[in-house]
This record gives C-alpha cells, sequence and structure tokens, in this order.
C-alpha cells in the first residue's frame, strides 16, 4: 500500500516510530489507532540482512514501513538504506536530499516505487537551510528544483525540538504551494513537542505531516514503547478539541 493511501489523524497525519519486529509493530498501530508508519534506522543493524528480515517481519503486521538513516541522519548510511529497501519494497525511505534522485531511479529500475523523503538541515535562519558542506541555501529555489524533479516529501533534521519551529513552517508553507505532498520533521522531538507542532502545521495545507519520534519513545533499541505512543495521541486529540 502506498503511504499517501494510509488513513492519517485528522486527514493529515502519521506519527514515525521505530519498530523492533512485526509484535512491536502491531502493538504500535494499535496504540496509535492505525495512525502510525512503524520501521527501522539502517544504523541500527550490523548487516544489511539483519535489517531486510526485521523489515520483513514488520510487514507482516503493517501495510507501510519506513527505513530511515539512523545515526541522527548519517549521511553515509544513504546506501545501505538503498540495499535495504531493494531486498525488502518498503513503502517509504529516507535520504539526504543530493542521494534522493539517485534512490529513486536506481529503486525504479528494480521495479520499487516508495515515497523517498529528501532530508534537509535547518540553518537557523528563517528562508535558508544547510547543506552538508556548510553552506547555507535559499529556500525557494531548493524546493522549486526538488519539485521539478519530481520529490514528493521533504525531511527537516535536526529540528532540536522546537528550536527550528519557525524554519520547518516555513519550508512547508513553501513546499505546499509548489506542490510536495509532505513535510516530515526530526531529531530531538520529544512527546510533548507533537501538540504545538502540530498546532502550527495543520493551519498549512500540506498532505501530509509526518514527525519522526524516535529517542522519547523507545523501551530499547529500535523499540518504541506502545504507551508513550498512545500518549501522542491522547495530546493530539486535545489539540482538536480546544
Amino acid at each position: 500500500m502506498r503511504l499517501f493511501n494510509i488513513k492519517r489523524f485528522q486527514d493529515q497525519l502519521l506519527l514515525n516510530v521505530l519498530a523492533k519486529d512485526g509484535k512491536n509493530a502491531a502493538d504500535l498501530l494499535e496504540a496509535s489507532d492505525g495512525f502510525c508508519v512503524p520501521g527501522i534506522a539502517a544504523a541500527d543493524f550490523a548487516t544489511i540482512e539483519e535489517a531486510v528480515e526485521t523489515v520483513k517481519s514488520i510487514k507482516q503486521s503493517s501495510p507501510v514501513v519506513s527505513i530511515g538513516l539512523g545515526g541522527g541522519g548519517k549521511f553515509d548510511e544513504w546506501k545501505r538504506v538503498v540495499d535495504i529497501a531493494v531486498r525488502s519494497n518498503p513503502e517509504h525511505i529516507n535520504q539526504p536530499l543530493e542521494r534522493a534522485l539517485f534512490a529513486k531511479g536506481f529503486l525504479a529500475a528494480k521495479q520499487y516505487f516508495p515515497i523517498i523523503t529528501a532530508l534537509i538541515s535547518p540553518s537557523g535562519e528563517v528562508g535558508f537551510v544547510k547543506i552538508p558542506t556548510g553552506k547555507k541555501i535559499k529556500v525557494e529555489p531548493l524546493l522549486e528544483l526538488a519539485a521539478a524533479c519530481g520529490v514528493e516529501s521533504i525531511k527537516v533534521m535536526p529540528m532540536k525540538g522546537l528550536d527550528h519551529l519557525e524554519e520547518l513552517l516555513f519550508i512547508a508553507k513553501e513546499a505546499a504551494k509548489r506542490g510536495i505532498r509532505a513535510i516530515e520533521p526530526a531529531g530531538g522531538i520529544k512527546v510533548h513537542h507533537l501538540p504545538v507542532l502540530y498546532k502550527e502545521i495543520r493551519k498549512i495545507n500540506i498532505e501530509l505531516f509526518m514527525p519522526h519520534v524516535f529517542g522519547d519513545v523507545l523501551q530499547g533499541k529500535g523499540e518504541s514503547n506502545p504507551s508513550r505512543v498512545k500518549e501522542i495521541f491522547l495530546q493530539l486529540k486535545g489539540v482538536i478539541s480546544s
């Protein structure tokens, strides 16, 4: 099933979390009323084979599975993500912006068509993002190019909680204007940050908002705690009713 076909919380939000295996994924889906996307981080695995088996296990319980870079969005994990994807056919993968188009073309040649989220980093200045060389680039022309190249989702990382909220909102607005369908904040996001993030993002006409919440909900390596995930959605429901 394609990521954009999944039913979303308030028709907009899905939560990206790590799952240890199919059982953990099933528990997370139950806790979130189906509004989460379980997955793995490539950096957590010593071998491609181990990662592939975990993805396949999660696929037994979840209609969509995500493969992330891990290591705080570690650039060097991009190829391992692609290697895992070509052997497990996930619905969503993470790539640095500079590698997203290669990954898309390579996987398409193998008849795999996951949604690929392209990672960019906040610069500390609204209207600019940072690339791995350390240079700042204006958001608008970067998103124009990304949209023209078929990028469907932008990942903004590291958010450092809410430190880069205004930058995220600017990126989300500009992405939506250009037909980019999803925005995915990540990095240091805690449970109590989600209501604030969602309250602001829901004002923007972006099709999918998928925050990644890892460390604050983990109960073991690569294993998210369903009760913490349930807590997130209780808080989000409070935003809707307020």
